[in-house]
């Protein structure tokens, strides 16, 4: 019989056992750091009704979703009725509305999560990806302060990820909206396709986007086009010189008064919650292409790797849910597309594999004392110690090679000279030493080490 070749299709992260460590430590952080702010968790179905999940969203995004159909439906030329989830945020509007008057508002929730898009196959860029999303969902209103309160969950999450120094990028849609009116450029269509190009700026460029704006698709004069990328290129090194350049734009729309007064309040409450001036600034360029954005929105950057690009970015929607229920329901919120930053790290070598989850092997020199080996593995288990044993022999030599293969530091011999002197040998992979304990003192010992390891990562 012929073999099936084992592959795996393109555009999926899967990993070996210690990246897939680092890769679940990374979800630990993010999921600890959710629940410190008093977020909930909440799963929703892989799998949603297509009416359902595409009631929002333009023709770009249906070509990438995965529907799902039973073989019987093809065969009979059915519609698909079934998705699989693009994203989180859709699904959440969903559950929102359908499970509203179950739910306590402000309603506080962290999504991590599986999705699935259609990506064309190339370096980076996945089909099956983790959203780590967080969110706070008001009924009737919902303060800006929550607007304040997300960047100081971003700040506590990659803080701990300690991935390197990273600028949280602030913007308002409403303000951005304002301005292009002042300039002509009323139309919200119109609007919504020069917010989409200023999105481009960090990565095409000036040039690129004045001379989109000013061809054919768009048709604004050179004088309005330069007026824009001005606008666009306002950054802020600190919160004083934020509030400066917010003033400095000078009057403007209904809208645009809004977003500056937003951004301002949002700006300073965000000191408030304790996040260094250092790690957040005022990027007016920051638009986001999504639609349902309506208010401030947010890009997270790691300082010293631009190319990586964004690492966490959301903002404010103020009806998203409304497509599926009549109540306003108003949200504000961030997504960490974890794979994609993971694979990314990884790839800029700013992290590495893990350690194993094993902290000690006991070793087999007999297969007559495997009962004494197994005490001693319960013990060490007992005492919070994640323990492995051999339980088939070998020589000495391959048992140490397994467990410097498989990442355990700590390797624990017990032969006929140990049971003799009631001490266990136990040999520090590491640090390429070892030492003799008493049985009696071992729990403790290692408990010791382990925390040092702990402490220096």
């Amino acid at each position: 019989m012929a073999l099936t070749q084992a592959r795996t299709m393109p555009g999926v992260l899967e990993l070996l056992p210690l990246d897939q460590i680092a890769f679940q430590r990374m979800l630990d952080v993010i999921r600890r750091n959710y629940e410190r702010f008093g977020f909930l968790p909440v799963e929703t179905p892989v799998i949603e009704y297509s009416d359902v999940l595409l009631t929002k969203t333009g023709g770009e995004t249906e070509r990438q979703v995965y529907f799902v159909q039973s073989t019987g439906a093809l065969e009979q030329g059915e519609k698909p009725e079934l998705a699989l989830r693009f994203d989180l945020t859709v699904p959440l509007a969903r559950y929102v509305a359908e499970h509203e008057h179950d739910l306590n508002f402000p309603f506080r929730r962290y999504q991590m999560q599986r999705v699935y898009r259609g990506e064309r196959a190339q370096r980076g860029r996945f089909r099956e990806f983790y959203q780590c999303d967080v969110d706070v969902i008001g009924k009737d209103s919902l303060s800006v302060r929550y607007d304040a309160e997300v960047p100081a969950v971003i700040y506590s999450v990659f803080r701990e990820l300690n991935i390197g120094a990273f600028t949280i990028q602030l913007n308002n849609r409403k303000l951005m909206r304002g301005f292009f009116e002042s300039l002509g450029v009323t139309d919200p269509e119109q609007q919504t396709l020069v917010l989409r190009e200023v999105d481009k700026l960090d990565k095409r460029g000036a040039d690129y986007v004045r001379d989109t704006l000013t061809g054919e698709a768009f048709g604004l004069s050179a004088e309005v086009a330069q007026k824009v990328l001005d606008f666009v290129q306002v950054r802020s090194s600190s919160l004083q010189d934020a509030f400066a350049k917010l003033d400095a734009l000078g009057a403007g729309p209904e809208a645009m008064e809004q977003g500056r007064a937003e951004l301002k309040e949002v700006l300073g409450l965000i000191h408030d919650f304790g996040v260094p001036e250092t790690h957040y600034a005022l990027n007016l360029s920051i638009a986001r292409g999504l639609d349902y954005y309506t208010g401030t929105v947010y890009e997270t950057t790691l300082n010293d790797h631009p190319q990586i690009g964004s690492i966490c970015s959301g903002g404010r929607y103020e009806n998203l849910a409304g497509q599926y229920t009549k109540s306003h329901l108003p949200g504000v919120g961030i997504s960490i597309g974890l794979t994609r930053l993971y694979w990314q790290l990884r790839d800029a070598g700013l992290i590495n594999t893990a350690r194993s989850t094993v902290d000690v092997l006991v070793t087999q020199m007999d297969a007559a004392q495997l009962p004494a080996y197994l005490a001693l593995a319960s013990e060490l288990r007992a005492a919070g110690i994640a323990t492995e044993v051999v339980l088939e022999g070998g020589k000495l030599g391959k048992q140490f090679k397994y467990a410097d293969r498989a990442g355990i530091r700590f390797v624990i011999v017990l032969g006929e000279d140990e049971l003799a002197k009631g001490v266990v040998t136990v040999k520090d992979l590491r640090r390429e030493d070892q030492f003799e304990v008493s049985r009696a003192e071992l729990v403790k010992t290692l408990r010791v080490e382990l925390e040092q390891a702990a402490v220096m990562g």
